[in-house]
């Protein structure tokens, strides 16, 4: 891109950092949509910015979450990019609900890292049967015990149950939306979007906060990426996981390539300025997709991190993150590490 184009959408949202960082308003579609046209080297000149906004709103703290999971396979909905959905052979391993001591087992493993949250993740649609519902909630007691705030991601929720999770020490409910609402029909046909927006909401009514978000390079255009982050913004959810596309072998993307570190970089950016006050976590797909590029995380925009294994695939060596946290903490002036750790 010419120069001048360049610093024309630098300078554009330079003029709105004064809403970005006293009033936590947001840039509009078209500076989003704009942003769209930066590459590579471009982006060092907006860094700046959305390391700024990330430090005004959420300070220089990092959160990091762990997930694990619960009850693995036999799902009927047909996520296109999920190693669970049944209608795809991807040889993942099944199993029922785990019991409450094993649970407890990699609770304390997480807690080991430093982890803020700890999140209990079921396939399937929805969980139903009042037996498992009861399970999870002692789950919860079992992770209060720890010191640490239960989370869950037990797909469509009601208002009953939810503010019976609630009552029962859940703190946060994560229900992603996946990817944008023009998008969606390309990558499921068992549900509907509304459904997900819906739970979303169903969540916020309940009292709890609210963690919402999608994979990225799923094979939708930077427009909907924007669509998405718009949508979020919407549902005013109080934190947005971002995925990014790790191809599971059987599945319909399978060969989607997903994206660049430097897409993915300026990804997360366009997310912290539409939502500038906002929980902004990176999640699944992050050795993978940033590679080598994994410290410009925070500079990006983002101010937390899933450490640990994801559902069905490997996560990053903790010793590793213990490094990029270190060194992140050095760079942006923190003395130690364990400062920056919610």
């Amino acid at each position: 891109m010419q120069k001048n184009k360049i610093d024309e959408i630098v300078a554009a949202v330079t003029a709105r950092m004064p809403q970005l960082l006293n009033e936590a308003e947001g840039i509009d579609e078209d500076l989003a949509l704009r942003l769209g046209a930066l590459s590579g080297p471009e982006i060092f000149s907006l860094l700046p910015l959305t390391n700024r906004v990330r430090r005004q709103h959420c300070g220089q703290k990092i959160a990091l979450c762990a997930i694990t999971n619960a009850k693995s396979g036999r799902c009927p909905e047909d996520c296109a990019f999920c190693a669970q959905s049944v209608s795809y052979d991807t040889g993942v391993e099944t199993f029922p609900l785990i019991k409450v001591p094993e649970l407890v087992e990699r609770v304390r493993e997480a807690a080991a890292c430093g982890v803020e949250n700890f999140s209990v993740v079921t396939s399937g649609t929805a969980v139903d049967d009042s037996a498992e519902q009861a399970e999870i909630m002692a789950m919860f007691e079992k992770i209060r015990e720890e010191k640490i705030a239960p989370c869950a991601s037990l797909g469509f929720l009601d208002v009953t149950t939810a503010g019976r999770y609630r009552q029962a020490g859940l703190k946060h409910y994560h229900h992603n939306l996946e990817t944008a609402r023009s998008f969606f029909s390309q990558i499921c046909t068992t549900h509907d979007y509304e459904q997900a927006v819906t739970t979303v909401k169903t969540a916020k009514e309940a009292g709890l906060y609210v963690c919402s978000g999608g994979i990225m390079g799923l094979g939708e255009s930077w427009a909907q990426r924007v669509e998405l982050a718009l949508t979020l913004r919407e549902l005013q959810v109080d934190s947005i996981p971002l995925n990014f596309l790790q191809p599971v072998s059987g599945t319909p993307l399978e060969d989607q390539p997903g994206l660049t570190p430097f897409q993915a970089l300026l990804t997360i950016a366009m997310f912290r300025l539409v939502c500038p006050a906002s929980d902004i976590r990176i999640c699944g797909g992050r050795q993978r997709t940033f590679r080598d590029f994994q410290s410009w995380l925070f500079a990006a925009g983002a101010n937390g991190l899933m450490v640990g294994n994801y559902l069905t695939t490997s996560g990053r060596q903790w010793q590793d993150d213990q490094r990029l946290l270190d060194d992140w903490a050095a760079f942006d002036g923190v003395e130690k590490k364990s400062d920056i750790l919610r």
